[in-house]
């Protein structure tokens, strides 16, 4: 069963994506994604999506804010303008979005379903589900804005939608994968990331069976009868304080029936049982936009760059078939293929991906569009040969993130952070650096 794997802090952004970076994380998101299918099929794809930090860290090396609640509306968007396109071909689906179009994620299931032959109304039926889920069985005091639904042509599903809290400028993301799901209501997250405010109302725990009884014996009662219960046990002072969901999928002007065996024992039963979240993929972004040296895993930056700027380039010419590559591409591509190889441990520091292909605002420096470009070519080319059967440059890229294990176990190559930072700037206009 799948449980959670993380919770994390992410400051709320607002503002939009500019066109040359949208345009560029749609090619590059889509060629990861290819890549990953490619290696290890499309049930991975979906357990990567269902991983908080490497979430995070995907949205790191495609040049957004590595810290902020913005990645996920982001990374969505790119992957739906990116696979959609190839759905036919790659099996994959990316539904819904952000507002008026989470709404439209039931209707677009239905019309997969009538493509591909999986069962639509399941899967539309599981949609909604989980976004009712996660806007009002988890009362975490964050109000879900967006919903994605991603799909195969084999029916695994994955989930992520995310909540915003206003006035704490937070927002939470929610995960969830259909790969051994065996319940909706119990444990049913891959993983909840956002704003830890501390114990939260979590009606999908398994230690909150019987609170789930009371649920249902409470949604017997006479309406009046219980608010009545509820205005003598909740006062202003109270330390419970139960705020307003939105259902993603019902109409603007539908009522909700409180639900829920008396409003009494309820409360003393969450009162007495706080369900917490927490695990051991735990997360925390700062508000703050720089990065700093305690962001990153120095080792492995350093071996990252010892990878690109230390060894044969000659070598690597070889390796990758490509005359002239540089050392800098080299950098973006060996992150790139760590996001593609890597395993979970790699991804608790989501900063460090930042050191692909910057950020869009400026930190930890500006998106080197040129070679932003090149990794977008040469990832792009070695798709396209493994597709015909020629896998040599695929198996290259690959060897990248081997090559870069290689150095972090045989010597220590801590990077200088500040002098790294440094190196880009000095660089920026020469490789078409660009911010927001």
């Amino acid at each position: 069963m799948p449980k959670r794997t993380g919770v994390a802090d992410l400051p709320l952004h607002t503002g939009t994506v500019p066109r040359w970076l949208a345009d560029r994380m749609r090619d590059l998101g889509r060629l990861i994604a290819e890549s990953i299918v490619e290696n290890y099929g499309k049930k991975e794809f979906l357990v990567r999506l269902s991983d908080p930090l490497w979430f995070q860290s995907f949205g790191a090396v495609l040049g957004m804010d590595w810290h902020s609640s913005g990645i996920t509306t982001s990374v969505m968007y790119a992957l739906k303008r990116g696979l959609n396109p190839i759905a036919n071909d790659l099996g994959i689906y990316v539904c819904g979005g952000r507002g008026k179009f989470s709404r439209e994620t039931p209707t677009e299931l239905l019309q997969i379903g009538d493509r591909t032959g999986v069962d639509g109304n399941f899967l539309s039926r599981t949609s909604r589900l989980c976004a009712k889920v996660d806007g009002t069985a988890v009362q975490d005091g964050f109000q879900l804005y967006q919903h994605n639904f991603i799909v195969t042509d084999e029916g695994d599903w994955a989930v992520v939608q995310q909540g915003m809290n206003t006035d704490a400028r937070a927002a939470r993301r929610y995960h969830w994968c259909s790969s051994n799901l065996r319940s909706f209501v119990e444990n049913p997250h891959t993983a909840i990331v956002g704003e830890n405010r501390g114990e939260i109302l979590n009606l999908t725990d398994q230690n909150a069976r019987s609170t789930r009884g009371s649920i249902l014996e409470l949604s017997r009662e006479n309406p009046d009868r219980v608010m009545r219960e509820i205005r003598q046990i909740v006062q202003p002072s109270s330390s419970i304080i139960v705020s307003p969901q939105m259902d993603m999928f019902a109409p603007a002007d539908s009522s909700h029936d409180l639900v829920g065996s008396s409003a009494q024992d309820l409360i003393f039963s969450v009162a007495r049982d706080p369900i917490l979240v927490n695990s051991s993929r735990d997360c925390i972004m700062p508000a703050r936009h720089e990065v700093h040296a305690e962001d990153v895993d120095l080792k492995r930056l350093g071996a990252v760059l010892a990878t690109a700027y230390e060894s044969d380039s000659s070598d690597f010419e070889s390796l990758l078939l490509t005359p002239g590559l540089g050392p800098r591409t080299l950098q973006s591509l060996t992150l790139v293929s760590e996001v593609i190889n890597g395993t979970p441990s790699r991804f608790r520091d989501p900063a460090r991906y930042s050191f692909a292909h910057g950020g869009k605002d400026g930190h930890p420096f500006p998106v080197p569009c040129r070679v932003y470009d090149e990794s977008i070519r040469i990832l792009g080319d070695s798709i396209e040969k493994a597709k015909i059967g020629d896998r040599e440059k695929m198996d290259c890229l690959n060897r990248l993130h081997a090559t870069q294990l290689a150095v972090e176990r045989n010597c220590e190559p801590l990077a200088d952070f500040d002098k790294t930072i440094e190196h880009e700037n000095a660089h920026s206009k020469e490789w078409g650096g660009k911010t927001v």
